[in-house]
């Protein structure tokens, strides 16, 4: 055969090679459409952009799967869905961790109980320096009423210096029995953080079969001695 007429033939066949190969290369696409008909197309299929579709490899296995397309509010209320879904998981996380802290510091019950009662112990503190201060502030008002005999007929004629003593021992003495109120509720306040604490724990503890819960309960908080008041 001739050469001139050889070599066009052979540039056609090659190129239709390249082009059977590139066909070969390419995914398709396939759904089954609003009326049971099942389609096919080389590129992702419209009348299917409200269904669920399949791109194929060559050799007809699942590549990937197309979602319907959505709409606004569709998109919006997935995306919402989404964020509500990482809140909880990111919740739950955060509460594996505590969970985790909690039984580190409170390996058994005796190191709570024994926390509860240092906590106590200290506003227990706190408050008794507030009575003992109450208590001085009684007896400097006896010092200042005994001033006060030598104007018990005319109360006017006492001196500012010694008013202002009766009043400022008032605002004091007020003040400290505001604060030993505030104190208490402080220890109401530990006592439920603890006691919900112990709740928790009871159950981390018997989740670890470490037997922990099965301790003694703390004993109570003793009583606060009777308030002083002027």
């Amino acid at each position: 055969m001739n050469a001139d007429r050889l070599l066009p033939r052979i540039a056609a066949a090659a190129i239709m090679a390249m082009a059977t190969g590139e066909l070969a290369a390419q995914s398709i696409y396939t759904c089954t459409d609003s009326r049971g008909r099942k389609l096919t197309s080389d590129r992702p299929i419209a009348e299917c952009v409200d269904r669920e579709q399949f791109e194929l490899n060559p050799s007809g296995t699942i590549k990937r799967r197309i979602g319907p397309s959505l709409t606004t509010q569709e998109r919006a209320a997935q995306e919402a869905r989404e964020r509500q879904l990482a809140e909880e998981r990111a919740r739950q996380l955060d509460e594996k961790r505590r969970d985790r802290a909690l039984l580190i510091r409170y390996p058994n019950r005796a190191t709570h109980d024994a926390e509860r009662r240092e906590a106590l112990n200290m506003v227990d503190e706190v408050i008794k320096s507030a009575r003992k201060r109450v208590v001085d502030l009684q007896r400097q008002l006896v010092a200042i009423e005994a001033e006060m005999e030598f104007y018990k007929k005319d109360p006017s004629k006492a001196p500012a210096s010694l008013k202002r003593q009766i009043e400022e021992n008032a605002q004091n003495t007020d003040a400290q029995n505001r604060f030993i109120v505030l104190q208490d509720e402080e220890k109401k306040r530990i006592n439920a953080r603890f006691d919900e604490e112990l709740q928790r724990l009871q159950m981390l503890w018997a989740q670890a079969g470490t037997g922990a819960s099965a301790s003694a309960p703390a004993a109570p908080a003793a009583a606060p001695p009777p308030r002083t008041t002027p």
